[in-house]
């Protein structure tokens, strides 16, 4: 029996670094997923050892289930439904059997994320062997959520196939979980998100589990119900950032600059609740949804000049902002800014013409182009593996 799980990426549509000072955030999943199958050995098959295949990355980790047994005995004997942190012993423990893989030093940033997989597997499936095969559409390191789409579609595919959950494994298609099942699988992806993170805020994991949007203020999380799904062309600039840095440096422009950097938390803010607003207000025809994209233009705009006052955009990123201007299109940057990925709306009525020339006159300056929708599903299941 083998069972697919797939979770969404996410882009933050405004209040990213505000959000830490105290303002809202208003984050939306996106359809480019990653994808995790979890397959165990039938008796023929003479396999006793658990494998992770990273597909895009073209490499594969293997343990002997003994190993993992040896290594960590106290993971499984305490096997509980409940979702529990990896202490700091156990962690080194994890971080002993990663080392034994010899990963190449060019992919060195993939160990927590192989530590995290160690960990929800042993936690929630024990020492079974198994192949977990892992793809993904999200660029790494970019800002679109692709550690906690991961996180959240192997805990999605291990409780599949657990008792903590009721699902039913005849269907053959795409199916989703019920509502206290997508909470135990947020928990346990928070877990895993911990171990690649140290302190996520819960944003990215709630959002690939949940899909559509949420709105994020001073740790509270609401789930939004978008009544129109927004176009969006993601520009992956390829300028990796150094988050911790860029937030640090944020504050310390508050501390030098606290009255003015002070308008400018309230003013995003106050974009925040306004996008929120009229992404759920109804939209009954085409006149209604051209009005509202045009108003979400303009609070992306606006948002992303109280970015640049925060000292967190970027040539590459000001580069887009140029290019998609000359279309007359809208753009901001997503996530923490300092490179990573720029969203640019495209409107439902915008020809295909425009689309297909913005998006080479960005690939020519090396940039990767994404088009995604925002507002779909969360974590989604499949048994048998055929869908």
């Amino acid at each position: 029996m083998e069972v697919r799980a797939r979770a969404p990426g996410k882009i933050i549509l405004a209040g990213e670094h505000a959000v830490v000072h105290g303002s809202t955030a208003v984050a939306a999943s996106i359809d480019l997923c990653t994808y995790v199958s979890l397959r165990f050995p039938i008796p023929s098959d003479n396999d006793d050892s658990l494998k992770l295949q990273l597909k895009d990355m073209s490499l594969e980790f293997s343990w002997p289930v003994s190993r993992i047994k040896e290594v960590l005995p106290e993971v499984v004997s305490s096997l509980s439904p409940t979702p529990t942190s990896c202490s700091i012993e156990t962690m080194k423990s994890i971080a002993a059997l990663v080392e034994e893989q010899n990963i190449p030093e060019a992919k060195i940033g993939l160990a927590t994320g192989v530590s995290a997989f160690l960990w929800l597997y042993t936690c929630i499936q024990g020492y079974k062997p198994a192949t977990v095969v892992v793809t993904s559409e999200l660029p790494l390191g970019s800002g679109l959520g692709s550690s906690a789409a991961f996180s959240v579609a192997l805990s999605g595919a291990l409780l599949a196939f657990s008792d903590s959950v009721s699902l039913d494994m005849s269907r053959q298609e795409w199916s989703v979980f019920g509502e206290s099942d997508l909470e135990l699988v947020n928990k346990w992806a928070f877990e895993g998100e911990r171990i690649i993170h140290g302190k996520p805020s819960g944003i990215d994991n709630t959002v690939s589990t949940y899909g559509n949007m949420i709105k994020f203020r001073s740790g509270s999380l609401t789930r939004l119900k978008s009544n129109m799904p927004l176009r969006m062309l993601i520009t992956n600039t390829k300028v990796g950032r150094n988050t911790k840095a860029l937030v640090a440096g944020v504050s310390e422009r508050t501390l030098r600059h606290p009255d003015a950097m002070s308008f400018v938390f309230n003013a995003v803010d106050s974009i925040s609740k306004e996008l929120s607003t009229i992404i759920q207000s109804p939209a009954p025809d085409d006149l209604s949804i051209t009005e509202k994209e045009e108003k979400i233009e303009e609070l992306m705009e606006m948002n992303q000049g109280l970015l640049q006052c925060m000292g967190v955009s970027h040539a590459v990123i000001e580069t887009v902002l140029r290019t998609t201007l000359k279309y007359k299109l809208a753009s901001k940057l997503t996530g923490a800014g300092g490179g990573g990925c720029v969203l640019t709306l495209l409107p439902t009525l915008l020809s295909g013409t425009v689309v297909d020339k913005v998006t080479a006159e960005l690939e020519s300056c090396g940039f990767q182009c994404l088009i995604a929708a925002t507002g779909g599903k969360g974590v989604e299941v499949c048994f048998g593996g055929s869908a």
